[in-house]
């Protein structure tokens, strides 16, 4: 066993693991963070898809040897409030039927949207292409990806509209 510090969600965590322990079982087994689901096994499915300094990435595949002091993140650690535009059109558009692999979906979603925040249906097909999904929602699963880019265009512009306008000496 050997000693690593991940930077998982924003908090520096201890953990003692085999050098080749997928980091997957580290987050669910050592840091209780079970958002993060197994699906195959072998990197082809998407459940297992984690941010590692912001890409997706198959924590299934990455050893946690390799991880070093690069930042992991979750589904757990995207919005601690439910508040991230993805979360918020998967709940209003009830994208999910089992919910086994949205995990997954909405972290390579949030990767997609961070670089491209207003992507068309290719677009999001194409970034979600390696992401499985037992109950076939992908047109939920697009249209709440559609939604979500709304939901964060409507945030970003609310974000910078102009408040009330002052008079001198900052009266109104």
């Amino acid at each position: 066993m050997s000693k690593y510090t991940l930077n998982g969600n924003g908090q520096p965590r201890s953990v003692e693991a085999a050098p080749d322990t997928p980091l997957l079982w580290v987050l669910r087994d050592n840091l209780e963070l079970v958002g993060t689901k197994f699906g195959c096994g072998i990197g082809q499915c998407g459940a297992c898809t984690v941010h590692i300094n912001g890409e997706p990435t198959r924590a299934c595949m990455t050893p946690v040897s390799t991880v070093g002091r690069r930042t992991v993140t979750t589904i757990e650690g995207l919005d601690a409030h439910h508040s991230h535009p993805l979360q918020q059109a998967w709940c209003e558009l009830d994208v999910p039927q089992c919910g086994y692999c949205q995990a997954g979906q909405i972290m390579t979603a949030a990767a997609l949207l961070k670089s491209n925040p207003a992507p068309t249906d290719e677009d999001i097909d194409g970034a979600l292409a390696g992401n499985l999904c037992r109950c076939a929602t992908y047109m939920r699963i697009r249209a709440g990806v559609h939604r979500a880019a709304e939901i964060a265009a409507s945030a970003s512009t609310s974000a910078k509209a102009p408040g009330l306008a002052t008079t001198k000496g900052g009266q109104q």
